[in-house]
């Protein structure tokens, strides 16, 4: 270890030492897994990791299993399916959120468009959608950005065309996910992905410190440190 303009460098060698000093307790580590496998909804991973670990999921599997139901179908595009999914399970969660609904209904309207059936997707924004967009101005502005799609041949080339990739999708489903969970009081995001986010800042907190080998957080894999 030596300096260089006033920060410490360490060898991949010297990092990897102090990292393997650090103590961590085996099960908050099984916690944490656990964690994000319930909240994102791995029905049967969260079962074997409870038996193979021994710990409690916290949470009625039964309850996982319908939640995983109702985020498939919103992935497929079936937003009827998981309308009607999500009203067995509490008909509150849609009822006392406006935003979410209308979102679903939205997704509705791309999945119409996605399908080619212009005409029922026109009558379904007109009747369904433009009266709440009357209301509420940031509603009108999602909807108008939908419709959108409809002035384009190749809809999926279009500046709009995003809404059509099954991030959109994706982004409807966990915003569903995230409100069973509330209705349930459980935890609406994984602890995971907060950890992620906390040693990506300490790692740029310590920067102006030292030169060190970076971890990449998608392999977990030590970089050579960077050379000053």
């Amino acid at each position: 270890m030596q300096s260089t303009t006033n920060r410490r460098v360490f060898s991949k060698e010297e990092w990897e030492k102090k990292l393997s000093q650090v103590q961590v307790d085996r099960r908050d580590l099984n916690l944490l897994v656990m964690n994000y496998l319930v909240v994102e909804g791995y029905k049967d991973a969260a079962e074997k990791f409870s038996e193979e670990t021994g710990l409690d999921p916290g949470v009625d599997l039964k309850s996982i299993a319908e939640r995983m139901a109702i985020r498939t179908a919103v992935q497929r595009g079936e937003i009827d399916k998981a309308v009607e999914l999500v009203n067995d399970v509490n008909p509150l969660i849609l009822d006392s959120n406006p935003s979410l609904f209308f979102h679903l209904q939205l997704q509705k309207l791309i999945e119409l468009i996605r399908q080619g059936d212009i005409e029922q997707a026109l009558k379904f924004a007109q009747e369904e959608l433009a009266p709440k967009g009357e209301e509420n101005p940031s509603f009108l502005e999602e909807l108008e950005r939908v419709m959108a799609l409809l002035a384009f041949e190749d809809r999926t080339s279009s500046p709009v065309g995003y809404l059509l990739q099954q991030s959109q999708r994706q982004k409807t489903a966990s915003e569903l996910n995230q409100a069973i969970l509330t209705s349930l009081a459980q935890e609406k995001d994984p602890r995971l992905p907060s950890l992620l986010k906390t040693l990506l800042w300490a790692q740029e907190q310590l920067k102006s410190k030292a030169i060190f080998p970076e971890m990449d957080i998608t392999t977990g894999v030590l970089s050579d440190p960077p050379k000053e």
